[in-house]
């Protein structure tokens, strides 16, 4: 592991640990109001992971900070896929310093295009777009019987997440695999 990389899980965990211990000293767990079940066989708060019936601040905190710095990992692993895995290497050939490409909406008198490489437009790419969208309509789909059903409640979050994620990772994909790299100059002037 590197040292940065080393050094920020250090920090995160000399963030997170004294408020989890904090936290672990909270309210205490309140009782489950649950359906009668011979009336109906509705579960609304079944699921497939056992969740507390009550959070205390400190708590909720403590998930807030953990969501932030998972948050924080995934912009990371995403962005440096979208650097790293479909871009050309820094050898590539590209089409340079007033080379055959002309974009007349991004040069100007003091901008210009210094390095270009073209979109892959891999077959990997076209799989990755159509697998995701077809999973994200899997999860509207999903997210519409839900509603729909008498229920209404149990796994709204799980197919809303899945449906946003599904979206979002498309997006990373056509970047990735359908945007030219481009890097341009600029006369930068300080008046």
């Amino acid at each position: 592991m590197r040292r940065n990389t080393t050094l920020i899980v250090l920090l995160i965990a000399a963030v997170l640990l004294p408020m989890w211990y904090v936290s672990l000293h909270g309210e205490p767990p309140s009782e489950e109001i649950a359906i009668d079940e011979s009336v109906t066989d509705i579960r609304p708060l079944d699921g497939f992971v056992d969740t507390p019936n009550k959070l205390s601040p400190s708590q909720v905190g403590v998930i807030v900070w953990v969501g932030l710095f998972g948050l924080l990992g995934a912009l990371m692993a995403v962005h440096r896929f979208m650097n790293d895995a479909v871009r050309p290497p820094d050898d590539a050939e590209a089409v340079a310093d007033g080379g055959t490409v002309s974009l007349p909406w991004l040069e100007t008198d003091e901008r210009w295009i210094v390095e270009y490489h073209d979109a892959t437009d891999a077959i990997e790419g076209l799989v990755a777009m159509g697998g995701l969208t077809v999973l994200a309509i899997v999860f509207a789909a999903l997210f519409t019987g839900e509603y729909l059903t008498l229920a209404r409640t149990q796994y709204f979050g799980v197919y809303a997440a899945g449906m946003f994620l599904s979206l979002a990772l498309s997006t990373v994909a056509y970047y990735a695999w359908f945007m030219p790299h481009i890097e341009v100059a600029e006369h930068r002037g300080h008046e």
